[in-house]
């Protein structure tokens, strides 16, 4: 992706005297629409990237439910979007992880591998990762023919068999992604029933080249330098088979990036934050929007109006504690 990260040598000792209005942990659509709408309320944020830039978004081919493009847009080019509406308005975006925050006073301490910040307001949006199927061979095999992108990898599938696990939406856009290149993508269940909304199902079912292995969970990836084979299990009977292929894409959903934050702010059970429709988390200041709070719909919309949100919360908080 090419993002344009702004430079500010030589300044830093300056921002670590005076903190920030607003900071911002996450380039995907929850953070760059809050940076978006922290900066149209001149409070000129500070944005962290993280590890990807854009977050899982720009990963996705084609965007086709974003409103604005009727044709479709792609995830990396609406992040550039993103990104330019943000800095038009004095968002300045740094390429840089958080590794710790101190959230027990204000101003809040964010610190990367090499720098510290300190910020009156917090939004943490950073995100999701895969969830992974946790069987042998996966972890040796990933890059060598187990990913979880299809965007980022399907080239390399030209002419060549693949598997798909899952059964939601993204399993199902990537395994029609995956027929631009794959000779066949064959989409293992481990439900007789998809999760996927009904036009994606349909555009599945009725591409030739993809087919469908219904209750089966895969239990071992095997190759030396490659992946050749899938170990398959029938959950209903237990039968057991060998699925033949090149290719593995795991897509059985995600994980909150959210361990940074593990008793300093409330967590549901599956590490999601807590976070009130004014996207305020238990701690006052701090705010969540995206895939790090939203365990139901995540979509760049949502994700997008999350961040919103988050940031007319923050610039409200400001006011009031001026």
């Amino acid at each position: 992706m090419n993002f344009n990260l702004n430079d500010h040598t030589g300044a830093e000792e300056e921002h670590q005297q005076h903190p920030y209005k607003v900071l911002v942990l996450g380039s995907g659509p929850a953070g760059l629409a809050a940076a978006l709408y922290a900066a149209r309320a001149e409070l000129n944020p500070l944005v962290l990237t993280g590890m990807e830039l854009g977050g899982q978004a720009a990963l996705t081919h084609t965007i086709e439910n974003y409103p604005g493009f009727p044709e479709g847009v792609g995830g990396s080019q609406l992040g550039e979007l993103f990104q330019k509406q943000a800095e038009r308005f004095g968002t300045r975006v740094e390429f840089d992880t958080a590794t710790e925050v101190d959230l027990s006073k204000r101003p809040f301490t964010v610190k990367t591998y090499g720098q510290e910040f300190q910020t009156e307001t917090l939004i943490i949006s950073t995100g999701a990762s895969p969830t992974h199927l946790n069987v042998p061979g996966e972890v040796e095999l990933t890059g060598k023919g187990v990913s979880y992108c299809a965007t980022c990898d399907g080239w390399f599938f030209k002419d060549k068999k693949v598997a798909v696990v899952g059964g939601g939406d993204s399993a199902l856009e990537e395994a029609i992604f995956l027929t631009r290149y794959a000779t066949s993508v064959t989409i293992i269940h481990r439900r007789d029933e998809l999760r996927a909304g009904a036009i994606l199902q349909s555009r599945a079912k009725a591409n030739s080249k993809i087919r469908f292995i219904w209750d089966t969970v895969v239990t071992e990836v095997v190759g030396k330098d490659a992946v050749q084979t899938l170990k398959l299990k029938n959950v209903k009977t237990g039968e057991t088979s060998d699925l033949a292929t090149d290719g593995l894409f795991i897509f059985i959903g995600h994980k909150p990036n959210t361990s940074m934050f593990v008793g300093k702010l409330e967590m549901d059970a599956g590490g999601y934050i807590v976070a009130d429709k004014r996207m305020q988390t238990s701690v006052p200041g701090v705010y969540a929007a995206g895939e790090a709070c939203d365990p139901l719909f995540r979509q760049v919309v949502t994700s997008a109006g999350m961040g919103a949100a988050a940031a007319m919360q923050a610039a409200k908080f400001l006011e009031e504690n001026e």
